[in-house]
């Protein structure tokens, strides 16, 4: 059993409701109804210095005269007499804080302040705290009811072995009673709020040794706390514990603040899409299938996941058939069909098929025997990596018979899922009590598959914890060459020329791109800044008086120097980006270069560093080099390079020199196969505290 703050969390001997109202049906009053309607037997006491008795029972004033020190507090007072009774807490010692009050957020008036006093009253006390802006916790199977989200009045949720760890404290009621229409039991529901103290990844990495605990449904509004959501990851897959998650998606403004593409493409959700990967998570983007597949990701183990599966389909109705086969196709999936030999072990049964993505077993399906017979066969196929079964509209009449042979082919140990066509509650719960995961739409299902096939092992370190580091000292574009050589990125031939010193002839070999030379420009053609295609001395003049009647009226100060660089001619063009997300951490992207780059916004995403074999599954993602790797005929471009590159930048991350903040290469022009690639232009930002070099 898990010690620490988890059993005072989850499983405390005794309570206290400060806060508790005597009037039925109000916000405050629900825990206590709650707590006696289960019949939970551990102490309560209520605290309300305005009431004497709540009913039956006992109310103190304050935490401070309480008879003993209660394992769990939920405060239910507004924000500021809330900071109050957390200095109680801290004062007796209280494990576990529950605070339900929000307005500690710094878009609150007074939030940054509020937030500090807490986070002082609990320094270095044994007190933690659970929110601020939580609802509480529900530890269903032991009939704790520590919420005041009003689902939680349901006399029909069952225990089980889901844990819920929410950010939204209304999720947790809606994924609560969702549970109980489906038939699926919870070990625990825990709103996190605003993550001051505890957080949702340290939470559920307690969670992990608890032997009630199965898989985990995360509900997610952001990834704050990365390194504590890796560290549970780690922990969860080592002990085969699933974890599954539902995101909201991130909103874009925050990539307004950075100076690069990178920021603009990598900004958003992809961030977060990269982290969870990453870390083992599979994310499923429709609300029922973070409870509909939880025991399918009990049967995809984790050395199954991280590619594309091969989906085999078997159904007793076409049309629902085809629905589900769709909705695989639109996500990626592999439907390969039956092979050869499953086709004619198929035809041994009386079930005749061909080689398309869909085995129909037509009405005859509805027979066990059929049913049966035809999914062990396919279970056993080694081209189908899981199998779907879809039952049609005998799961809603006879939900027994259809069931069954469902139920027991799931033995064989290869995934199976049910996609159940029609209105069927009964087949839905029975499959689900048998261990099947089993789905209402086809979407859901698709989903669930191509999530959890779509996890990648852990590998790599976790995410380092992550500070903001401010807006940063931007280098120029020749300094920032000369950092990214040192990681074993090449540019193309360039000189930084004088305004006021004009060579005679050009510096390096021609056409060249002339550049305006300034560390306050992020994108330099933008202001007129860049002039191409130069080819003289005469041409170079003309471009530095262009230039300096243009972006000169940008600067703050008078532009002094140009770079002066070869055009490089390739086959394409890439994006190559590394910057520390305040989040999730330092992240490497690779997207189709050019200053349309995010119009495009085709990319691959990581976690950084990362190894050469993950650049090259990086490269094999983005759509735009598929082209550049011989297709239909076209010239091949140098993509091992391309990789290495990708790898090069990553690592910056983890550069000896100055902190890196954000780092760019666009465009990396790649060139024919084995002649490498080369940076045409490149932006980096060190950390304000860095000094360039």
């Amino acid at each position: 059993m898990s010690g620490g703050f988890y059993d005072a969390l989850v499983r405390p001997r005794s309570v206290a409701l400060v806060g508790a109202s005597a009037t039925p049906g109000r916000t405050t009053a629900r825990p206590l109804e709650f707590l006696e309607q289960r019949g939970w037997t551990g102490t309560v006491y209520p605290v309300n210095p305005t009431h004497e008795r709540i009913g039956n029972r006992q109310v103190w004033p304050s935490v401070e005269q309480l008879p003993e020190v209660p394992d769990h507090v939920l405060v239910m007072t507004t924000t500021d007499p809330g900071i109050d009774v957390v200095a109680q807490c801290v004062a007796r010692k209280v494990p576990v804080v529950t605070l339900m009050a929000d307005g500690f957020v710094d878009s609150a008036e007074g939030g940054a302040g509020r937030r500090r006093r807490l986070l002082d009253l609990l320094e270095g006390s044994s007190t933690r705290l659970l929110g601020p802006s939580s609802l509480g916790v529900a530890a269903v199977g032991d009939d704790l009811m520590l919420t005041a989200n009003a689902a939680f009045a349901d006399p029909e949720l069952r225990g089980g072995g889901v844990f819920v760890a929410s950010q939204s404290g209304s999720a947790i009621g809606a994924l609560a009673t969702r549970g109980s229409e489906m038939g699926i039991g919870f070990a625990a529901l825990v709103s996190t709020g605003n993550e001051l103290d505890l957080s949702l990844g340290e939470i559920c990495r307690a969670a992990v040794d608890d032997p009630q605990v199965w898989s985990f449904a995360l509900f997610l509004e952001n990834v704050a706390a990365a390194a504590d959501l890796a560290d549970f990851a780690a922990a969860a897959a080592a002990r085969g514990k699933p974890i599954l998650a539902y995101k909201l998606g991130r909103s874009e403004a925050g990539a307004g603040l950075a100076l690069s593409h990178t920021g603009a493409l990598a900004g958003d959700d992809a961030v977060a899409d990269a982290l969870l990967a990453d870390l083992g998570i599979a994310r499923v983007h429709t609300f029922e299938a973070l409870l509909e597949s939880q025991q399918l990701a009990c049967a995809i183990g984790s050395t199954d996941s991280g590619r594309i599966p091969r989906v085999g389909v078997l159904s007793t109705t076409g049309g629902g058939g085809a629905m589900i086969v769709d909705c695989l196709a639109v996500r990626g999936a592999e439907l390969p069909g039956p092979s050869p030999e499953t086709i004619r072990r198929l035809a041994e049964i009386g079930v005749y098929t061909g080689p398309s993505a869909l085995i129909d077993l037509t009405l005859a399906g509805t027979r066990y025997e059929v049913m049966k017979g035809a999914l062990d066969i396919v279970l056993s196929a080694p081209e189908f990596d899981v199998v779907v079964a879809v039952p049609g509209s005998s799961a809603r009449f006879r939900p027994d018979l259809t069931v069954k042979p469902i139920v027991e082919a799931a033995e064989a140990g290869k995934p199976l899922a049910a996609f159940v066509v029609p209105a069927a509650p009964d087949a839905l719960r029975l499959l689900r009590e048998h261990g099947v995961s089993a789905f209402r739409t086809p979407e859901s299902c698709a989903d669930a598959i191509i999530g959890l096939f779509g996890r990648r092992s852990i590998t790599a370190a976790p995410p380092r914890t992550t500070t903001p580091v401010g807006a940063g000292v931007l280098l120029d574009e020749a300094s920032s060459y000369d950092l990214l050589r040192q990681v074993g990125v090449p540019a193309a031939d360039f000189a930084v020329v004088d305004i006021d010193d004009l060579p005679s002839r050009l510096p390096v070999a021609g056409p060249v791109a002339v550049k305006l030379l300034s560390d306050e420009v992020a994108h330099k053609s933008d202001i007129g800044g860049v002039v191409l295609g130069v080819s003289d001395a005469a041409g170079l003049r003309a471009a530095v008086e262009s230039i300096g009647a243009t972006a000169g009226k940008v600067l703050r100060v008078p532009p002094k120097q140009v770079l002066v660089q070869t055009m490089a001619d390739g086959l394409g063009e890439a994006l190559v980006g590394m910057r520390r997300d305040d989040q999730a951490g330092p992240i490497v992207l690779l997207a189709a270069g050019g200053v349309l780059a995010e119009l495009y916004r085709d990319r691959s995403v990581r976690i950084a560093p990362v190894d050469l074999e993950t650049a090259r599954t990086m490269v094999s993602e983005v759509v735009a080099f598929r082209a550049l790797a011989g297709y239909r005929g076209r010239p091949r471009g140098d993509l091992e390079a391309l990789a290495r590159a990708v790898c090069a930048v990553s690592k910056l991350a983890d550069f000896p020199g100055p902190v890196v903040v954000e780092a760019e290469v666009n465009p990396l022009i790649l060139l024919p196969e084995g002649h490498g690639v080369v940076a045409v232009d490149a932006l980096v930002r060190l950390a304000s505290e860095s000094s360039a070099r």
